[in-house]
């Protein structure tokens, strides 16, 4: 576990949750047709407040994995675990979706006709345990702890990419939840807002600590965010290697520079590269 993973559980002992374990999952598409398999008996480790990135070539089952966590896919055999207890395994094949674990898309998902702030108050509106003052002061403070005060009463149209990522975050933190998947977020965005994201996330996570599945095609992103990377292997998906990123948090792109920043990409540039060309010689498409 990195330092700053340790340095975190013995200010805030027995509180961290959000401990992911995979155990030797298998996911296989039309069984009883085309029989294809896009997760191949997959087993990981994730403990509770790590940010875990997962590479890999497109179409490997990456996306897959992800939506089995939270309950979107079925798996074919194995166990999924959160904090030990079972989401999905022998005799429930498929998780209960839950407020537990958060996903966070590619495309984006706030409402256009509701205020930022509307956006991020709306899930805990919708569950009604907390008054509305309540939810409006901690989408208030939340916001403000984002950097996002003075676009409260904008709508998501009326501010930069960049910043509606930076709600949905927020709104996904509102049910203070115990994981946050991210699927590819920001692939979308030019790489100076990009990189005022990473930036902006690692400031969120640093208040909040909760646990971070993150998928993603880009390596620098991957190593400049993560505690470890997960670089899976092309279709069908399990782990080829997994990389601890020992580089010192908190991070700024200053580390961009640093040898041993340099080590880390060339080392994962490599194995990416090796199962890439598997995928291309295979056929594999974009998905």
């Amino acid at each position: 576990m990195s330092a700053v993973l340790q340095q975190a559980g013995k200010a805030e002992k027995g509180v961290l949750k959000g401990a992911i374990r995979i155990e030797d999952v298998v996911k296989i598409y039309d069984p009883d047709g085309a029989a294809v398999m896009a997760v191949d008996h997959c087993s990981l480790d994730i403990p509770a407040g790590e940010i875990c990135m997962i590479v890999g070539p497109s179409g490997c089952g990456k996306t897959t994995l992800l939506n089995a966590i939270a309950g979107f896919h079925s798996i074919t055999s194995g166990s999924i675990y959160l904090d030990d207890e079972l989401l999905c395994g022998p005799g429930k094949p498929m998780a209960q979706p839950g407020s537990d674990r958060i996903v966070v898309f590619q495309n984006g998902a706030l409402f256009p006709w509701k205020s930022n702030l509307d956006n991020v108050a709306f899930g805990l509106m919708m569950q009604g345990k907390l008054g509305k003052k309540e939810i409006y002061d901690k989408a208030r403070s939340m916001m403000a702890d984002a950097g996002l005060s003075g676009t409260e009463h904008n709508f998501p149209g009326e501010v930069s990419s960049g910043l509606r990522r930076r709600v949905e975050i927020v709104r996904a933190l509102m049910n203070e939840p115990k994981v946050l998947l991210f699927d590819e977020p920001y692939r979308a965005l030019d790489s100076l807002t990009k990189s005022v994201m990473h930036e902006a996330l690692l400031e969120i996570y640093y208040k909040n600590k909760v646990t971070i599945f993150f998928i993603t095609h880009d390596l620098e992103e991957a190593i400049f965010l993560g505690h470890r990377l997960v670089i899976m292997t092309s279709r069908p998906c399990k782990p080829k290697k997994i990389i601890d990123v020992d580089i010192p948090h908190p991070r700024d792109y200053s580390v961009l520079t640093s040898t041993r920043y340099r080590q880390l990409m060339d080392e994962t540039v490599e194995l990416v590269h090796e199962e890439a060309k598997k995928a291309f010689s295979a056929g594999e498409k974009e998905g």
